[in-house]
């Protein structure tokens, strides 16, 4: 399979360049990338054509995705009158996977390869959600969610319980796996700190991702003091163990400079998260602070509180979110770099977000109907500021088309 076009390149300095090109696939690996050359006849593409890496999604919710656009709600109130009665439907396995099947197919039909996802505390649901994914071929890890307080009856599970199958999911979807088990509390509000202890005890020993909420919203951050005897939201998660490299915490908008400092010295992750936190109106993360600590940084939806299935879209929500805070914000291309090769660096996803020989083909072919190429404007600004999900025509997973047609 040979595709064609302007392939979106990492440039290795936090943002993207474009060159004429191809590239040529086979066995469900990136056998050739040819740079400056157009080939008279290929599968997919020309001249206009972009051809992206897949973009990778730090942050979502498979079980919200049926209830976006339950705006206007602060977080605790949006999670109990609306995510923990969708996420209780998971008790139906049978639902659970009809429904990952739909969810995986709208990530994979707006370009989207690879993702770090949250399931329920329904750990045969999780199960089916790890299996369909690893069928389809995507990249990441997903998670059980581990919650024994702080959410109603029918979503508590005692501590030991959750432990145990999330053991078994490790044992069965291991860190070495394409597609992974995540240790997944829920945040703080909903675990007592048994909980958390166990599950840092368990990642220590075991090595896969962590993954959990952390400082969405200032109500959240008392809460949390609340229950933990005054300590701070970091400063909780730090003595259960559950910082750590391979430690993914979404949101991190209500964060100070030490917070920040115990972060990057564990070398951990903020998943930003912008269309969330401004449809849900939690704040605004300050991603210029997270660089000055030297935070690593990533980029998810966060669906159902974030509403676009698109990362190019989010994309374009963390430029304007930074715009509204500094003068100094990400270009366009530093977006387009966020969504492919810094999700991968961030999250350690050694062979994604890149258009590279020997790299799985997890690639995306884009067709705009705007003149992108002829204009004073920056070409990946244009196609982030004016992008239209119809401009993509396919989309390869491991080399194999996931798009109908």
């Amino acid at each position: 399979m040979i595709l064609a076009g302007q392939l979106l390149l990492d440039s290795s300095s936090g943002d993207c360049r474009l060159s004429p090109g191809f590239v040529r696939f086979d066995n469900g690996y990136v056998a050739e990338v040819v740079e400056g050359e157009l080939p008279k006849s290929a599968d997919f593409g020309g001249q206009s054509w972009l051809i992206s890496p897949g973009f990778i999604d730090a942050h979502l919710h498979l079980p919200q995705f049926d209830m976006i656009g339950a705006h206007g709600l602060p977080l605790l109130q949006w999670l109990s009158e609306y995510t923990f009665p969708a996420e209780k439907r998971w008790e139906d396995v049978d639902f659970a996977r009809s429904m990952c099947r739909r969810v995986f197919q709208q990530c994979m039909s707006h370009g989207t390869t690879a993702m770090c996802a949250y399931a329920t505390v329904h750990y045969d649901s999780a199960i089916a959600a790890i299996e369909l994914a690893t069928s389809l071929g995507l990249r990441g890890a997903i998670g059980q969610v581990l919650m024994d307080r702080g959410a109603p009856d029918y979503l508590c599970r005692e501590a030991n319980r959750l432990i145990d199958q999330t053991v078994k999911m490790i044992d069965r979807f291991p860190p070495t796996m394409r597609m992974s088990t995540a240790i997944t509390p829920r945040f703080a509000v909903s675990c007592t700190r048994d909980l958390l202890t166990a599950a840092g005890k368990l990642s220590r020993e075991r090595g896969p991702f962590v993954q959990t909420h952390l400082a969405e919203t200032q109500e959240e951050c008392e809460v949390v003091r609340r229950l933990f005897d005054e300590q701070e939201y970091v400063d909780v998660y730090n003595d259960s163990g559950l910082i750590g490299k391979r430690s993914v915490f979404g949101h991190g908008i209500h964060l100070n400079d030490r917070d920040l400092q115990i972060l990057s010295g564990k070398e951990a992750t903020i998943a930003h998260c912008p269309s969330a936190n401004s449809f849900l109106r939690s704040g605004t993360m300050d991603r210029v602070k997270l660089a000055r600590n030297q935070v690593k940084f990533a980029i998810g939806s966060d669906l159902g509180a974030g509403y676009e299935r698109s990362m190019v879209r989010v994309g374009r929500s963390m430029i304007e979110a930074a715009s509204t805070l500094h003068d100094e914000f990400p270009t366009a291309s530093q977006a387009w770099h966020a969504i492919t090769a810094g999700n991968a660096d961030a999250l350690g996803f050694a062979d994604a977000g890149r258009i590279q020989a020997g790299f799985p083909a997890d690639l995306v072919a884009i067709e705009p109907d705007i003149p992108w190429l002829d204009t004073k404007v920056s070409p990946l600004s244009m196609l982030m500021f004016a992008w239209d999900d119809r401009w993509i025509k396919q989309v390869w997973v491991q080399g194999r088309p996931r798009l109908p047609g």
